[in-house]
């Protein structure tokens, strides 16, 4: 199968209509890839919608663009994916009177045998199956640290002074989608402990459903940005996102619309999180800046046509609207 040399890549790029050449774009293009850069940048959000790139230096803002992004969520993601479980594990510890595994699984997460009466058989099996789901998950992730001799885990069965993993241990090395898993798989009165302390709005999630759907946005959005994919478009959305995730978000902020099919409405749920937790309002407001920098600085480096595909044409009044809620 014949393939194409750089300077063969760089041709086939000035016939699709991008000015590359010279040495500079050459070693640019070596940098970024053709497959992993000008491929996975040159459309938004699915294949068909290309983007109309002039030059290829149009390309290369794009990438730093997307760059830019992943710096300014990856911290903040993280932060609140800590925050999140020490609450969780406050209030799990709290409702079972215990640190034990065992324990969670016996009075916080909900099974067939401690389902509401008020539930179809349906509904009763399929908490089973998610009850053992999660045990699955739980061994999974002990014996996966164990095997790696992790600190966190290995010693618990190593010491004769412990009888087994606590449960604040296993919050450490879950996964955020195992985490968000565990959550949903907690009965209605320890999500509703868990959905009042972070201060979710009750009035679009009366079952307390928001906090781990959430984190599954959320836990997307990290996963693109840990294995380098692309999130400037939000193409790494995965979950179906329901009416309340939107509209408890819509009556908080004060919004017209969310639909999580652009990138905006991510740093919305991360600085609402954040204010949640109580973070500072100076502190929240210089990460709106520094996005609001960052997509104007794209702006000065891309066409028109391109920009306006890819940045909303009411960001900056979404983004007021994001100050003054804070």
């Amino acid at each position: 199968m014949s393939y194409k040399n750089i300077n063969g890549l760089m041709r086939h790029l000035r016939e699709s209509g991008i000015d590359i050449a010279g040495s500079r774009h050459k070693r640019l293009l070596q940098n970024t890839g053709y497959f992993h850069g000008y491929k996975g940048y040159r459309f938004f959000g699915f294949s068909a919608n290309r983007l109309p790139f002039h030059s290829y230096d149009e390309v290369i803002a794009t990438i730093h663009y997307d760059s830019c992004l992943k710096e300014l969520f990856y911290g903040k993601v993280m932060f609140i994916e800590m925050a999140v479980k020490n609450i969780a594990l406050e209030s799990i510890l709290e409702y079972t009177g215990s640190e034990s595994i065992r324990a969670m699984f016996d009075y916080a997460v909900t099974s067939y045998r401690s389902s509401p009466n008020n539930w179809s058989e349906e509904q009763k099996r399929r908490s089973q199956q998610n009850f053992l789901r999660l045990e699955g998950i739980v061994q999974t992730s002990l014996s996966r640290a164990y095997n790696i001799n992790s600190p966190k885990i290995a010693h618990f069965y190593q010491s004769e002074k412990h009888s087994g993993v606590p449960l604040w241990a296993l919050f450490d090395i879950l996964t955020l989608g195992d985490f968000g898993f565990l959550l949903s798989c907690l009965n209605f009165e320890v999500r509703s402990i868990i959905s009042l302390r972070i201060g979710l709005s009750t009035s679009a999630d009366t079952e307390y459903h928001l906090v781990y759907k959430y984190l599954y946005a959320l836990k997307d959005l990290r996963n693109a940005i840990a294995h380098n994919d692309v999130v400037f478009d939000a193409r790494f959305r995965n979950i179906e996102f329901t009416r309340a995730m939107k509209r408890c978000l819509e009556l908080e902020v004060g919004l017209p619309y969310i639909n999580f099919k652009s990138i905006d409405d991510y740093l919305i749920l991360t600085c609402y999180f954040l204010k949640k937790l109580n973070i500072t309002k100076t502190e929240i407001k210089a990460l709106i800046n520094s996005f609001e920098n960052t997509v104007q600085l794209y702006n000065s480096s891309v066409n028109n046509d391109v920009f306006s595909r890819v940045v909303r044409y009411n960001l900056s009044d979404r983004l007021e609207i994001l100050r003054e809620y804070l």
